[in-house]
C-alpha cells in the first residue's frame, strides 16, 4: 500500500509588515502598512527615538503592499489605495518598501525549511509548497494521534523557520495542494491545520467557492448566478452541469476541486517564461512635460530586465512594454525579434518602438518592459536555482 500522501503549504504571517516590525520592535501591536515611498523613511531624532509617517493626510497614488493584523482590524488590507486606507486608519504608521530586505529573509525561512523537508516548490516571495510523504516519521501515529507524526514535523518546520527568522508562519498540512493552500489560511496568525479528506465536508464546503484557488471573480460571479455561493453547493453539482455551463477542461476542474482532488504534484524547478521590471510612479507622469524622467526611468527598466536575463542565463526573442494610465486602463505592445537576445541597448531599442504604437494623451502612473519567449543563452547551464528568486521585481522610483 502506497504511503499517504501529505503536502503542506507554508505561508508567512504578514510577511513584509513582520519583517518591519524586526527592524523596528517599537512598532510591535500598533497598525502598521507598508506601500510608501523613500520619503516616508523612519526619522531618528537626537535622543535615539524614531519618527514615522502616518498615514494622516496621505496623498499620492500608492498602493499597500501589506499590512499588520491591528491595521487589517481598521479595515485596512493588502491592494487598497494608501488615500482610501487614511480615511480608515489615519494613525496607522507609513513604511516604505525593502524589497531587498524581504528577499533576504525569503531565502532563509526557505533555506530553514530545506534542512528538514527538501522537496519545495517555489511559490512566491513568502509561501511554499513542501511535499512532507517521504519525509522520515510523517507516515507514523504519535500517542493516540493516528497523525502525529506529520504533525510533529510541520511543528519542526515552523519552530526552524522562527529560529532562522524570528518570524512566524502558517502551516496548511492535507493530502494536496490545493486543500492546503485552503487550510494554511485556517488559524492564521502562527497556524496549523491538519485535515484529511474525512475533513472535506465539515471543514471545507461551507466555505464560500471563491477561497478555492484558480477560482477568480468572474466564476464566482457566475456561479453566483446558478446560485452557487459555497463549496459544499459546488460539490453538490452534476459534473455535466459545470462543463456545460464553463467548459470541458474548468468544469471539470471545478468538479474536482469541490471535491477537494488534486493530484498535481510539488514541482522543485520550474523554468521562467519571461521576466520583467516595473514600476509604480509617485505622481503620474505625462509623455511631453514629464519626458526627461520617463526616457530615464524607461531605460533603468529595460537595463535592469537585461542584467536580470544575463546573471539567471535567459535569453528572450519577444520585446514588450506595460503602460497604466491615470484612468487605470492599462496597455500592453510587443513585438518579436529575429534572434533572441539580452542585451540592454538592443532591448531598450525594442520596447522603444513597442511605445511608439500607444497613444501617450493621457498621464501615465504605470511603466514596465518584458522580455518573453526565454531561452537558455548559449553556453548556459541550468544554474542551482535559488530558493527564491522571483522574475518579475516592482522597482520604486
Amino acid at each position: 500500500m502506497p504511503p499517504r500522501r501529505w503536502i503542506a503549504h507554508l505561508d508567512m504571517d504578514a510577511f513584509y509588515a513582520s519583517v518591519e516590525l524586526l527592524r523596528y520592535p517599537e512598532l510591535q501591536g500598533r497598525p502598521v502598512v507598508i506601500g510608501g515611498g523613500r520619503r516616508h523613511q523612519p526619522v531618528l531624532l537626537p535622543d535615539g527615538t524614531r519618527r514615522f509617517a502616518t498615514l494622516d493626510g496621505y496623498a499620492g497614488r500608492g498602493v499597500i503592499t501589506t499590512a499588520t493584523y491591528p491595521a487589517r482590524d481598521l479595515g485596512v488590507f493588502s491592494g487598497m489605495g494608501l488615500m482610501k486606507a487614511a480615511l480608515r486608519a489615519p494613525q496607522a504608521v507609513l513604511l516604505p518598501v525593502d524589497f531587498e530586505q524581504y528577499r533576504d529573509y525569503s531565502r532563509r525561512f526557505k533555506a530553514a525549511v530545506a534542512e528538514l523537508a527538501p522537496v519545495i516548490e517555489d511559490r512566491g516571495i513568502d509561501e511554499i509548497y513542501i511535499d512532507l510523504t517521504d519525509q522520515p516519521g510523517a507516515q507514523e501515529a504519535v500517542a493516540h494521534d493516528p497523525h502525529g507524526g506529520v504533525r510533529a514535523l510541520a511543528i519542526d518546520l515552523k519552530n526552524n523557520v522562527r529560529r532562522a527568522t524570528g518570524l512566524s508562519c502558517s502551516i496548511g498540512v492535507t493530502p494536496n495542494k490545493l486543500l492546503s493552500k485552503i487550510a494554511s489560511e485556517f488559524d492564521k496568525p502562527d497556524g496549523l491545520t491538519l485535515l484529511t479528506l474525512d475533513d472535506l465536508a465539515g471543514r471545507i464546503w461551507p466555505l464560500p467557492v471563491r477561497c478555492i484557488n484558480g477560482l477568480g471573480p468572474k466564476a464566482g460571479a457566475k456561479l453566483a448566478a446558478l446560485g452557487i455561493t459555497s463549496v459544499g453547493e459546488l460539490a453538490q453539482q452534476p459534473s455535466d452541469l459545470l462543463v456545460q455551463q464553463f467548459g470541458r477542461s474548468y468544469g471539470a476542474w471545478l468538479f474536482d476541486a469541490a471535491h477537494g482532488i488534486d493530484e498535481r504534484p510539488v514541482v522543485t524547478h520550474s523554468e521562467p517564461v519571461s521576466m520583467s521590471r516595473e514600476t509604480t510612479f509617485e505622481r503620474d507622469l505625462h509623455a511631453q512635460r514629464d519626458k526627461p524622467a520617463l526616457t530615464a526611468l524607461f531605460t533603468r527598466l529595460a537595463t535592469q530586465v537585461a542584467e536580470d536575463l544575463q546573471r539567471k542565463g535567459y535569453v528572450g526573442r519577444t520585446i514588450g512594454i506595460k503602460l497604466r494610465f491615470e484612468d487605470f486602463k492599462t496597455v500592453t505592445r510587443d513585438m518579436s525579434l529575429d534572434l533572441p537576445t539580452s542585451d540592454a541597448a538592443t532591448i531598450r531599442q525594442a520596447a522603444g518602438l513597442c511605445l511608439k504604437r500607444v497613444d501617450l494623451g493621457r498621464r501615465i502612473r504605470l511603466l514596465g518592459v518584458r522580455v518573453g519567449a526565454l531561452q537558455r543563452a548559449p553556453g548556459a547551464t541550468a544554474p542551482a536555482r535559488r530558493l527564491h528568486e522571483p522574475d518579475t521585481l516592482d522597482t520604486l522610483p
